[in-house]
C-alpha cells in the first residue's frame, strides 16, 4: 500500500509539474533539450536528429559519435555505447556528412580502432546542452566535456590515475592525412570525407592543441598502428597521443578547423578561443544561446510547451551553417566548392529548399533577417561559381528532392525588406533556373514540357512529376512577385504570373483532387490517390493536392466553393491512414509515421501537407484551423527523444511549431501575410532587429481555451485571417480572446480571408 501510495503521489507531483504555468524565461537555453527527436532509425523517424553542441549557424558542430563510421544516425538514444566525439556537418542522416572526423579518449591500451575504443555510457551521466556536453565514459574511466564556437572547440578530459593515458583522433576513411608534432603539443590533418558531389579538391582541415606534453606519439591508418611514425597519409588515418595523469586529473585539448587550410584553421583557433579557458568559452556560447534565444520570449505555458517551444527554436537555429571564414585581415573568404577556390564573400550550406522554402526562411527573415541577408549573398556567390542556385547544398549541388524552390526563398526575402546585397544578380540566378534543366537537381526537369503543356507529363520517364509541375507554378509566383518588387516590366514577368495557374492543369474534377497527366492530355490511369511517390513526392494526392500556396480561392472554387473545400480538408482527418506502397517496393519511414499517428490521411511528419491546417481561414472556417494547429502541436511534438513525428529537416518542422505556438503560420511565402491559426502562450515578445518588438497576449489561454473569441490590434478590433510582416516590423500588440468554445462568425467575411492571386488586385 505505501508503494502504490508513493507512486501515485510521485505521478501527482509530476502531472502537476508538466501543467505548471512559466513565468518569464530569462535563461532560455536552459529549457532547450538537444535530445529531442534523437530516438529515431530507418524505419520510423521521431525527428532524425543528434544532439547539436555548436553555436547558432556556426561553421562545425560537435556531436557524441553512437554510430560506427560514415553512419548517418551518428548518435541514436538507445545506444549503449559511444566510438568517439565528432565534428559534423551532417543536415540530416539521409543526406549524411561532410568533413567529419572524431575524438576520443582511452585508457589501458592503445586502442584506436573505432570498435574497440568504444565505451559504455549512460544517459544518467551524461549533460546535454546547447552550449555544453559532458559524459562519462564507463570503460575508459574518463569524463569528457565539449564547448563550442562557430569555428573551434573545447574538450576538457579528466582522467583516472594512469600510466596510459590517451587521446584518438580519427580523421576517418575515404583519404585523409595527419602529423603529430610533440614539441608543440599539436596535431594536424584533414579529412576528404563526403557524401555528394563536391570539387575534389574539397578537404576539411583541422589543428588540435594540448595543454599537456604527450609521453607517447603514434601514427596509425586502418587498424595498422604505426609506432613511432608522426605523419600518416592514406586511405584512413589517425593519431593517438598518450600521457601519464593522476586521478581526476584535466587534459584540455583546444581544437578548430578551416575548409581552407591548415593555417586558417590554426588562425580561426586563436581568434575564437585565444586565451580562455574552458569555463569561459563556456560562458560565452550561453551568453550567445541565451541572446539568441531570447529575441523570442514566451511566457505562460506549460512546463512541457515552454521546452518543446524552446527545443524547436534551437533547432531552426542551424541550418543553413556558415562555411565563411575571415581571413588574416579578417575579411570574409570562403572555399567555393564548385571551383575549388579560396575567394571573397559569404558560402553557407546545409539545407534543402524542398523542406525550408514553407517556414524556415520565413521565420528568419521575420527574427533575424541579418543572418538571411548574409545567405542571401552566399546565394549569390553559388550562382556565380557554379553557375546554378543550389536546391539541396550539401555543401555543392546535391541531386536529392524536386522543384525550384530557391526562387522562393530569394523572393521572400527582398518581399519581407531585405536589403544590401546583390540582388541583381540573385534575379538573372532564378530567370536561369526557372527556364533551363541543370546538374544535380538544380533549375527544373522536364522544364521544356512544363513550359509549352503547362505540366510535366506523368508518361514521359520524369518521376514525381505532378508535384513538380505544382511546385513549379508556386515556384513561377514567387518570381513575378520578386519580378513586381523589382519594377521588372510587364513583357518580362507576365509570363511567370500565368503560369502561376498551370496548377489548374493537373485538377482532376472527377476526384477533386490532383492527378498525373500524359503528354496527350489525357488523365493517367489508373488513379489511386491513396498511392505515395509515383506522381507525387514522398506523400500521396492527398497530401499534394493542397500544394497551391499562391491562390488557394482558386483550388476552393475548382474543389466546388467554400463549403465542399472545407468538407475536403475534413476529410483529410476523417479518411482511415491507408496507403499504396508499391511504387517503392516496401513502406517507407514517412508512411509509417502517417499511419501510426492517428490523425487520418494527414501526415504532419513530412513538408507537403504541413500548410494545410491553415487553409480553413481560406473558405471562412478559421475555427478548425484554430482547433487543428493546437491538436498537432499537443500530439505531434514534445521535448523528449522521440518528440518529432518524422525528419526535422533542418528546421522547417521546427520553424512550423514555433510559428504556430505565436499564432499565425507563413501559408504563402513571397506574400507580406502571415496567416491566423490560434497562439499557444498566454504572451509572447518578439524582439526584432530593427528595435521594435511585437507583444503577443492571450492571457485567457489554457488546454481548454483554443479558439479566438476576438483580436485586438494595437487596440482595435481586427477582424482579418492574417497578419501584415511589414505592419508586424512597425511593432505591434496583438490581444486575443480565447475560449473553450469556437467563434463561428470571426473570419468568415470573404474580405477578410488571406491572399489569392485568382482574387488580389495586382
Amino acid at each position: 500500500m505505501i508503494k502504490i501510495f508513493l507512486t501515485a503521489s510521485l505521478l501527482g507531483a509530476c502531472l502537476s509539474l508538466s501543467a505548471q504555468v512559466t513565468g518569464k524565461i530569462i535563461d532560455p537555453v536552459e529549457w532547450v533539450n538537444p535530445l529531442m527527436g534523437t530516438a529515431s532509425k530507418p524505419s520510423l523517424s521521431n525527428g532524425n536528429t543528434y544532439p547539436t553542441i555548436a553555436l547558432p549557424w556556426g561553421m562545425n558542430f560537435w556531436t557524441p559519435q553512437t554510430g560506427n563510421m560514415g553512419n548517418g544516425w551518428a548518435y541514436t538514444y538507445d545506444a549503449d555505447k559511444i566510438r568517439g566525439f565528432k565534428q559534423t556537418h551532417q543536415p540530416s542522416p539521409w543526406m549524411n556528412d561532410y568533413g567529419q572526423f572524431a575524438v576520443m579518449p582511452v585508457t589501458g591500451t592503445q586502442k584506436f580502432n573505432e570498435e574497440e575504443r568504444a565505451s559504455w555510457f549512460s544517459h544518467k551521466a551524461e549533460i546535454v546542452k546547447p552550449y555544453y556536453y559532458s559524459v562519462y565514459l564507463a570503460d575508459a574511466d574518463v569524463t569528457t566535456e565539449i564547448t563550442p564556437t562557430e569555428r573551434a572547440a573545447q574538450f576538457r578530459f579528466t582522467f583516472p590515475k594512469s600510466d596510459e593515458s590517451y587521446v584518438v583522433i580519427d580523421a576517418f576513411d575515404r583519404g585523409s592525412y595527419i602529423k603529430i608534432i610533440p614539441g608543440e603539443r599539436k596535431i594536424i590533418g584533414y579529412s576528404t570525407r563526403h557524401s555528394h558531389h563536391v570539387h575534389e579538391s574539397f578537404k576539411n582541415y583541422f589543428v588540435a592543441y594540448f595543454d599537456k606534453p604527450f609521453t607517447s606519439a603514434n601514427g596509425w591508418k586502418g587498424k595498422e598502428l604505426l609506432n613511432g611514425e608522426l605523419e600518416v597519409k592514406a586511405d584512413h588515418s589517425g593519431a593517438i597521443v598518450g600521457f601519464k595523469t593522476t586521478k581526476g586529473e584535466q587534459v584540455n585539448m583546444k581544437i578548430a578547423s578551416s575548409f581552407i587550410s591548415i593555417e586558417q584553421a590554426d588562425l580561426n583557433l586563436k581568434r575564437e578561443l585565444a586565451n580562455d579557458n574552458f569555463e569561459m568559452t563556456k560562458s560565452k556560447a550561453k551568453a550567445i544561446w541565451n541572446k539568441t534565444l531570447s529575441r523570442v520570449a514566451a511566457e505562460g505555458g506549460t512546463v512541457d510547451q515552454t521546452r518543446t517551444f524552446y527545443s524547436s527554436l534551437y533547432r531552426a537555429l542551424f541550418f543553413p551553417h556558415k562555411m565563411y571564414e575571415l581571413d588574416k585581415d579578417n575579411k570574409i573568404v570562403h572555399w567555393s566548392p564548385f571551383t575549388g577556390e579560396t575567394v571573397p564573400g559569404y558560402k553557407f550550406a546545409g539545407t534543402g529548399f524542398w523542406d525550408t522554402f514553407r517556414a524556415l526562411y520565413p521565420f528568419l527573415n521575420l527574427m533575424y533577417p541579418s543572418i538571411n541577408k548574409e545567405m542571401q549573398e552566399g546565394l549569390a556567390n553559388d550562382y556565380k561559381e557554379g553557375g546554378w542556385l543550389p536546391e539541396w547544398s550539401s555543401p555543392g549541388y546535391s541531386d536529392c528532392m524536386i522543384g525550384n524552390n530557391s526562387a522562393s526563398v530569394v523572393a521572400d526575402a527582398y518581399i519581407k525588406g531585405l536589403r544590401g546585397y546583390d540582388i541583381n544578380t540573385l534575379w538573372d540566378a532564378v530567370l536561369h533556373g526557372a527556364n533551363n534543366e541543370g546538374p544535380r537537381a538544380t533549375g527544373r526537369r522536364g522544364v521544356k514540357y512544363y513550359n509549352e503543356l503547362g505540366y510535366v507529363p506523368y508518361n514521359v520517364k520524369i518521376n514525381e512529376n505532378a508535384a513538380r509541375t505544382l511546385e513549379y507554378a508556386y515556384d513561377d509566383f514567387a518570381i513575378y512577385k520578386l519580378g513586381k518588387a523589382l519594377g521588372k516590366p510587364a513583357s518580362e514577368i507576365e509570363i511567370f504570373k500565368k503560369r502561376s495557374m498551370n496548377y489548374k492543369n493537373l485538377f482532376d474534377p472527377s476526384t477533386g483532387l490532383m492527378r498525373g497527366k500524359n503528354e496527350d492530355g489525357k488523365f493517367q490511369s489508373p488513379f489511386n490517390p491513396f498511392k505515395w511517390g509515383d506522381a507525387f513526392t514522398e506523400g500521396n494526392s492527398w497530401h499534394y493536392s493542397w500544394s497551391v500556396f499562391q491562390d488557394i480561392d482558386g483550388l476552393a472554387k475548382l474543389m466546388g466553393g467554400k463549403e465542399k473545400f472545407v468538407k475536403k480538408l475534413d476529410s483529410v482527418f476523417t479518411l482511415p491512414p491507408i496507403f499504396d506502397e508499391s511504387y517503392y517496393g516496401g513502406v517507407i519511414h514517412e508512411i509509417r509515421e502517417m499511419q501510426i499517428a492517428n490523425m487520418g490521411q494527414y501526415a504532419h511528419g513530412n513538408q507537403p501537407i504541413q500548410h494545410m491546417i491553415y487553409l480553413y481561414n481560406y473558405a471562412g472556417a478559421p475555427w478548425k484551423t484554430q482547433y487543428w494547429v493546437r491538436e498537432t502541436m499537443n500530439r505531434m511534438y514534445n521535448a523528449t527523444p522521440d518528440g518529432y513525428c518524422g525528419d526535422e529537416d533542418n528546421g522547417q518542422t521546427s520553424a512550423w511549431y514555433v510559428f504556430s505556438a505565436l499564432g499565425f503560420y507563413p501559408v504563402t511565402p513571397a506574400v507580406d501575410q502571415y496567416v491566423l491559426g490560434a497562439p499557444l502562450f498566454k504572451k509572447v515578445t518578439l524582439s526584432l532587429e530593427n528595435g521594435k518588438t511585437i507583444v503577443i497576449n492571450a492571457p485567457a489561454n489554457n488546454a481548454y481555451n483554443k479558439y479566438i473569441q476576438a483580436l485586438k490590434y494595437n487596440g482595435k478590433l481586427y477582424s482579418k485571417n492574417w497578419l501584415s510582416h511589414a505592419e508586424l516590423l512597425k511593432g505591434a500588440v496583438l490581444d486575443f480572446d480565447m475560449s473553450a468554445k469556437p467563434n463561428l462568425q470571426r473570419g468568415t467575411n470573404a474580405l477578410d480571408f488571406p491572399y489569392s492571386l485568382s482574387t488580389a488586385k495586382e
